[in-house]
């Protein structure tokens, strides 16, 4: 490879004050996004976790395309998905820069991102924590190193990564965290394992970082995809096969029906573009506009109501403690 180190519910304040601007809509306060004309990022610095494929790997090009300097990560280079990311932005003169980055390593997440500040000249104004795994199989078929497994890179992951950012980013008092969801963070379906327990953990955590974080001038958004055609699920079967071949088999037998659909090879048949192009309409939000939650999915978005209903409950139970202004700002409340 050439060069590697070169190149909703309820709104925050006023969600759709950026539309005219931007370009960025909602359909019915959803978070459906469509883009008419690519928002401006130039000047924007940007950094990716889980650039190989996917969501990360399609934003790597488009935020670069709309004129932002790209950080895109991955883990075990060199590979043949980072030499084919760089030979693209290169065709298209982009500029993106390609870092190892291995979110299951705090030593290599604080090299990763301490280089690209370095590039940058400082801190960097967004970063979007999308690398995950995910599994199938029932529950009680995913033993502790798998369970392990998935929260280290699924929630420790986005922690290991946010916390190396931050402390730049705090003292400019400016900037964005990403955390990449799912519906299935807040809705779940028998026979997706442990999957929906880390994502579970991402909203909260997610949430959380977005209250502490308004003193400090740091926006934190959660971006919950609906199902795409990525490579999650081919992915996903890596993790499930093996984990099935040494499960028990009596465990195995008293969940026939979930074991037969297991490994899965689907998505369905939605632009996995369209989680790249909201995140690119959320970058170019003015701060402290941006919303806590985005749900994509051309299709049905059944996370909308619970979105809704526990920005009311937040707001009624911590509105008028000390912590109320911090509630109201992200929950939209003024």
């Amino acid at each position: 490879m050439a060069d590697q180190t070169r190149k909703v519910s309820l709104n925050r304040r006023q969600l759709l004050g950026a539309t005219a601007v931007t370009g960025f809509t909602l359909a019915a306060g959803t978070a459906t996004a469509s883009v008419e004309g690519k928002p401006e990022l130039t000047g924007k610095s940007v950094l990716i976790t889980g650039c190989s494929s996917g969501f990360g790997n399609l934003g790597a090009i488009l935020y670069a395309e709309m004129g932002a300097k790209v950080f895109a990560t991955m883990r075990n280079l060199p590979r043949a998905e980072a030499a084919a990311l760089a030979k693209a932005a290169e065709e298209n003169d982009l500029d993106v820069s390609i870092l190892e980055l291995d979110v299951l390593s705090e030593e290599s997440v604080n090299k990763a991102v301490a280089e690209a500040e370095r590039l940058n000249g400082g801190a960097l104004d967004v970063v979007i924590n999308n690398a995950g795994i995910g599994t199938g199989a029932p529950v009680e078929l995913q033993d502790l190193a798998m369970m392990q497994l998935l929260f280290d890179t699924n929630v420790m992951g986005y922690q290991r990564v946010a916390r190396a950012a931050l402390p730049k980013m705090r003292s400019k008092k400016s900037g964005l965290i990403v955390n990449v969801s799912s519906q299935l963070g807040r809705v779940m379906v028998p026979g997706m394992g442990l999957y929906s327990s880390t994502k579970f953990a991402v909203e909260s955590m997610s949430e959380q970082m977005a209250y502490e974080l308004v003193p400090h001038g740091v926006d934190v958004t959660i971006v919950q995809p609906g199902g795409f055609p990525t490579k999650i699920w081919e992915n996903g079967n890596i993790y499930t096969a093996p984990m099935l071949e040494r499960a028990d088999p009596e465990r195995k037998a008293a969940y026939q029906a979930l074991v037969d659909g297991a490994l899965r090879n689907g998505g369905g048949s939605a632009d996995p573009k369209d989680v790249p192009r909201v995140i690119a309409g959320l970058i170019t939000m003015a701060p402290g506009k941006r919303p806590l939650r985005l749900p994509v999915h051309p299709g049905p978005k059944p996370q909308v109501g619970i979105n809704a209903v526990s920005s009311q409950t937040q707001v009624a139970m911590l509105g008028n403690s000390p912590f109320g202004p911090w509630v109201k700002d992200v929950n939209g409340r003024v």
